[in-house]
């Protein structure tokens, strides 16, 4: 898991309820993290499943061994290209820094995560790193028990460049037509500041605890769109069509062998996130 970095998605924000979470959240509901640190790895064919699980372990292993304070959990692609995603969040971009030069400081733990990512790199085709700061002005609902999820469905949105503004309007547009059609839905919103996906890049995470929810989805999109009415939801498509450049979306499901979820984590559900 290469030291805690990197980030890939998908987006459709359009006619869909989105939310997100941190790695180092209690059980309780809380917002997500202000800074969220994410490694892509995409897998070989045929090396996934167990033979990434085994390699990711020793990963997980090393920072036990050492009990570090920094925790993260992992979730697999189930839509798109093979990859794992792994997840760690933060209050600033200075706590990241020093997390950084902490574990190279530790030259047992340093170690050993260079063991492991040998072994680690075999198994790949590539992998990449992306830092998102969290927005909240264009979030709704965000503060989510993640422990008790299962499931990512993450999306990614491209803004035209210059169109900035009247994306920020549109989020706020879905906001106002959720809070009254769907007052449940939740969505947090992150625009990517550093790596390979910045640039007017916002990802989009809804938590899931199973895919009956993603079926309803449908139905709290109708509800939205009767809410909004015909004439505010020809508004709607008219500025998705001249603020967004692309959206793309995809599933991922939690994978608690290859994570190192906070002791909380662990007690809130021993089963799912302590597995034999």
């Amino acid at each position: 898991m290469k030291k805690l970095v990197g980030l890939s998605l998908g987006s459709y924000l359009l006619l869909c309820s989105l939310a997100a979470a941190s790695a180092q959240q209690n059980p309780e509901q809380r917002k997500p993290p202000k800074v969220l640190v994410v490694m892509r790895e995409f897998v070989k064919p045929g090396k996934s499943g167990s033979l990434h699980e085994k390699s990711e372990s020793a990963f997980v292993q090393a920072m036990t061994a050492v009990k570090w304070p920094t925790h993260y959990f992992a979730a697999d692609s189930l839509s798109g290209q093979s990859r794992s995603l792994f997840f760690v969040g933060y209050d600033s971009l200075e706590a990241w820094e020093k997390d950084n030069l902490a574990t190279q400081a530790n030259s047992t733990l340093a170690s050993a995560l260079d063991n492991a990512a040998i072994a680690d790199g075999d198994l790949l085709t590539e992998y990449d790193t992306n830092v998102a700061v969290y927005r909240d002005d264009l979030s709704f609902g965000a503060a989510v028990n993640i422990a008790q999820m299962r499931y990512f469905e993450i999306s990614r949105f491209v803004v035209r460049p210059g169109h900035e503004k009247e994306w920020e309007a549109l989020v706020k547009e879905y906001i106002s037509g959720y809070s009254k059609a769907v007052p449940d839905a939740h969505w947090a919103i992150f625009e990517s500041v550093y790596g390979q996906d910045n640039g007017g890049v916002f990802l989009l995470f809804n938590p899931m605890k199973s895919l009956a929810e993603a079926d309803r989805s449908f139905a709290d999109s109708k509800k939205f769109a009767t809410a909004m009415g015909e004439s505010e939801m020809k508004k709607v498509a008219d500025m998705s069509a001249s603020c967004i450049e692309s959206t793309q979306t995809n599933l991922f499901i939690f994978n608690p062998k290859m994570s190192y979820p906070d002791d909380a984590w662990v007690k809130s559900d021993p089963a799912f996130w302590a597995p034999k």
